[in-house]
This record gives C-alpha cells, sequence and structure tokens, in this order.
C-alpha cells in the first residue's frame, strides 16, 4: 500500500506514525505557571539531543479537545524551565492518571498521589518517585503547526541530573533491570524493557560488507 499523508485525515497519519515508530520513551514534565502552581504530564514524543550540551527534547501536541496548546507548552514559555523525570514500571499508573486534560491550575501531582519535592537549578518540582530527574532551561521551542494534529518540538538543556543509588552503576551507568522503565507502543499500550539482545558494532577500520 502506498499513502500520501496529504490523502488521508491527519487522526489516520497520527496512527500509522505512532503504531510505526515504537517504543517509545516516555518523558513525564513537569512544569509550573507564573503563579507557581505545578503541572505535571508525559509525553510520549521525547528523546535526548546530544550531551554537549546536554540536551532534551520533547513535542507536546496541540490539545484535541479545545485545539489549544497544552497547559506544558504555555508553561515552559512562561518560564523557561521544566523537569524530566523518567518513567518505571511501577509509576506506569500513576503516569496514566497525569494523562488528563485538566483545565489551568490543576495539580496532577496531587491527582495522581505523587510527590513533589524541590528541584537544585529550576522552580519546577521533580517527581519524588521518579528514580532519575534531568532539570532543565529552555534553548528552543520549534513551532511546526499550530492547528488540531499540530504541534512544537521543545529543546532544554540538562542543568542538573539526580540519579537514586539503586539504579546506578558506578559513576555513569544506569542498571537496566533496576530502574524496569517502559515504553509507549500505540493506543493505550505499554511494554517493559524485560527482554534485550546484543549485537557488536562494526569496527570503523573494516568496510561493510557488500553482498
Amino acid at each position: 500500500m502506498e499513502i500520501s499523508p496529504s490523502d488521508l485525515p491527519w487522526r489516520s497519519v497520527y496512527k500509522l506514525m505512532s503504531g510505526s515508530i515504537l517504543p517509545r520513551p516516555v518523558g513525564w514534565v513537569s512544569t509550573v505557571d507564573t503563579a507557581g502552581r505545578p503541572n505535571l504530564a508525559p509525553f510520549s514524543f521525547f528523546n535526548m539531543v546530544c550531551a554537549k550540551p546536554p540536551t532534551l527534547l520533547f513535542c507536546p501536541i496541540i490539545r484535541t479537545t479545545d485545539g489549544q496548546p497544552k497547559d506544558t507548552l504555555n508553561n515552559v514559555r512562561a518560564t523557561g524551565e521544566f523537569v524530566i523525570n523518567i518513567v518505571t514500571e511501577s509509576l506506569a499508573g500513576a503516569v496514566n492518571q497525569t494523562a488528563i486534560e485538566a483545565p489551568p491550575g490543576f495539580n496532577e501531582f496531587e491527582y495522581a498521589g505523587l510527590t513533589p519535592v524541590p528541584a537544585v537549578r529550576v522552580r519546577p518540582p521533580r517527581v519524588a518517585e521518579s528514580p532519575i530527574h534531568f532539570e532543565c532551561r529552555l534553548t528552543q521551542i520549534v513551532d511546526v503547526s499550530g492547528g488540531v494534529g499540530g504541534g512544537a518540538v521543545v529543546l532544554g538543556e540538562v542543568l542538573h541530573i539526580h540519579v537514586a543509588e539503586h539504579v546506578l552503576e558506578g559513576e555513569d551507568r544506569i542498571n537496566l533491570q533496576a530502574l524496569q522503565p517502559v515504553g509507549r507502543l500505540v493506543g493505550n499500550l505499554y511494554c517493559r524493557v524485560s527482554d534485550t539482545f546484543s549485537l557488536d558494532r562494526p569496527s570503523p577500520s573494516i568496510p561493510p560488507r557488500r553482498d
């Protein structure tokens, strides 16, 4: 089947993309508004960009309920700060609760029974129950489309990292079995990182084999 995206409704394009580009890591983003009220929401369009400077990105889409930007994006625009909290299997239920579309000022921490704790370098609180947090300062917002089905790319420089001792090996290695991260699939589906395999990378001094 050959498909031109312009021939389909955006929801169909979304289903094709989100059902193919997976599993996707989940960025649990905490922010505050200009009055200091906290907000917490998950984003499955999330990843790292580079390590020098350490930079992360997430992509908030326009709300389908009212065609408006999500509170997270509005808060980041207003304050220039956010925290990425890493999602684990034990937190999946709470993460799902914080996906609720609620009016500005709604406290997702309280709603999901989570504990906000102060960050070191930024104003938004961290999720105490998450084992890893990245405190970020906004560097750039790329507005792709402002209509329903559209969204933006938010890039932030990591200013401070919190890692719980039980998921850390040595100074800079994360224990995958201890972390137990989850990935986002399509619809209501998530996945565990419990079945892995290893492949040795080819040496750069050996040209690739051509069959």
